[in-house]
């Protein structure tokens, strides 16, 4: 576990010495930025509609602003983990320095983990950008805790399921814009297969539907903690990363 981590302070310091890291929090906290004063701002002038028409039903601060600004998130992920993961591998075969990791007293899985905890880093980097937004919620309101905290792991379930696809596929090439793109692909297909099977009933759609990683973090965002859930975003983690231990194994024997 130690190599895994030092790998992982690699990948982290290569990040952050580079723009990659500065340019992606950028760019998601101003899209998430602009996104939250849209929300809040509709939500303010649906709040004084209804009292000027003398309704006094309370609104939810949680339903009407976090829940759509923590699933939207959700979606800016499926741009941002393809800038994470295209380097990962792609990069080290690129430059040569594949034969030298794959030949020092490393093994392969703590190489796999090690990347892949570097990429969760940043991506939790990338994502508490949203954090600053959502403290100025629960500083003028009183939205409920649980249904957020909830809605932050799914959006850290699905980001680790993407990341380890990612790295799968940086495995398989050495040209990292294709590495980036194939990804970019793939998530798009997985968010997007619930819409594909939503008007069939058999048993083709509902496996779609299950693979569908939109399909499980809608009942995070609702703050609804299904083991199934759970079980799902694991699952796909670890399918992930046993082949990318196998890509690195046949890369391994070719080197």
């Amino acid at each position: 576990m130690k190599n895994a981590l030092l790998i992982a302070g690699k990948e982290i310091k290569s990040y952050f010495a580079s723009p990659i890291a500065y340019l992606l929090m950028a760019a998601f906290g101003l899209i998430f930025g602009f996104t939250f004063y849209v929300s809040t701002r509709d939500f303010i002038r649906m709040g004084l509609q209804a009292q000027m028409m003398g309704q006094q039903q309370p609104m939810s601060v949680n339903d009407m602003i976090i829940r759509p600004l923590l699933g939207f998130a959700g979606t800016i992920t499926l741009f941002l983990v393809p800038m994470i993961t295209m380097r990962l591998i792609a990069e080290e075969k690129r430059t040569g320095t594949i034969e030298l990791l794959l030949t020092s007293p490393v093994r392969d899985n703590e190489i796999i983990i090690g990347k892949w905890l570097g990429a969760m880093v940043l991506f939790l980097c990338v994502l508490g950008m949203s954090m600053i937004n959502i403290a100025f919620i629960f500083i003028w309101g009183k939205p409920d805790v649980q249904p957020v905290l909830v809605a932050y792991l799914g959006l850290i379930l699905q980001g680790g399921c993407l990341l380890a696809i990612g790295l799968f596929i940086s495995t398989t090439t050495r040209n990292q814009i294709i590495a980036g793109g194939v990804t970019f692909f793939v998530c798009l297909f997985l968010y997007l297969m619930s819409y594909f099977t939503g008007t069939d009933n058999g048993v083709a759609a509902q496996v779609g539907n299950y693979l569908s990683i939109i399909t499980h973090l809608e009942n995070f965002s609702k703050g609804l903690l299904s083991m199934k859930d759970v079980v799902f975003y694991f699952s796909m983690i670890f399918l992930a990363l046993f082949l990318t231990s196998r890509s690195l194994e046949s890369l391994r024997w070719r080197a």
